[in-house]
């Protein structure tokens, strides 16, 4: 024990700290004698119970405030020649130092998993973004497709006798060109008429199941045109020529060298018709009118087309 300690005016100190040593903890105490419990009942003893009565109140301890704060200072304590070092004090130890440059910057999983949400909100929210943008452009095109609409709806209001006009006219326009469409094959037969010389009409009676087809062609004298079925190649022609001829010449020179004697004649309406193998011919106002062709016409069609020229 002496050479782990140093004794100094009675008191032992660590040789290797210079710290003084606690002295020798005390004794332990004898035991007490054991007394049972029917040597300590076998007489009668007095009661000594407290008579709180007689027993004065103890005043309460005031509450002690401390105002001034007392720092206590280790003694200094003079190096003895025999201690050749002091150890340092472990509480003044100071902690070894750390370079930062050695630890890796890891973050805390907790760490890693609010960057993980706040990520996730900010693209939930630049989605929710997007989406609203393209709801406004889809409501904004809505908006614009419908101001025409109630622009003209206003200007309708503002000039209600300029629409109204404009909606007469439009009608009229329509109606114009439908009856221009409905006249054309007369304002064509019209036309080429006056560029035959001559005075050409057109049927107002047509079979059923023939329609103009093609152009009304014309040359010096002379207008014919062309029906043709809608179901099938069959086609008929009426042919207008300017002639000098009665009944009698066209069935001489027109009628005879065609069929012979098989022919039928009708008279109608003051017309004189000759008919044979589906086809005709009359003389009307100077004019020679011949029905040539495939079509199966009967006597009956033919006299009513005769009839409407």
């Amino acid at each position: 024990m002496a050479e782990h300690t140093v004794t100094i005016n009675g008191t032992q100190y660590d040789a290797q700290t210079g710290l003084p040593i606690s002295p020798t903890a005390p004794s332990p105490a004898k035991p007490r004698p054991v007394t049972h419990s029917h040597a300590m009942h076998a007489s009668t003893q007095k009661s000594q119970t407290l008579n709180r009565m007689a027993v004065r109140a103890h005043a309460p301890t005031p509450k002690v405030v401390h105002q001034d704060i007392v720092t206590r200072h280790r003694a200094n304590v003079a190096k003895h020649p025999n201690v050749h070092r002091f150890a340092s004090d472990p509480a003044f130890r100071k902690a070894p130092k750390t370079t930062t440059a050695d630890i890796a910057a890891t973050p805390h999983p907790m760490v890693q998993k609010a960057h993980a949400s706040v990520a996730a909100a900010k693209q939930s929210v630049a989605l929710k973004s997007s989406q609203l943008q393209k709801q406004e452009v889809v409501a904004r095109a809505l908006a614009n497709s419908q101001k025409p609409e109630k622009a003209k709806r206003s200007l309708k209001k503002k000039f209600p006798r300029v629409f109204s006009a404009a909606s007469a006219s439009l009608a009229v326009l329509v109606l114009g060109g439908y009856l221009t469409y409905l006249n054309m094959p007369t304002i064509s037969i019209r036309v080429a008429a006056v560029q035959a010389g001559i005075d050409a009409s057109y049927p107002d009676y047509r079979p059923d199941g023939y329609r103009l087809s093609g152009p009304i062609a014309y040359n010096d004298g002379e207008v014919s045109m062309r029906f043709a079925a809608t179901a099938g190649p069959q086609n008929f022609s009426i042919i207008e020529k300017k002639s000098s001829w009665d009944s009698s010449a066209v069935l001489e020179n027109y009628v005879r060298p065609k069929t012979g004697n098989d022919y039928v004649t009708y008279t109608e309406g003051g017309l004189t018709i000759y008919t044979y193998d589906n086809k005709a011919a009359w003389v009307n106002g100077g004019i020679l009118y011949a029905i040539d062709g495939d079509a199966p016409l009967s006597n009956d069609q033919i006299r009513r087309i005769a009839t409407s020229l």
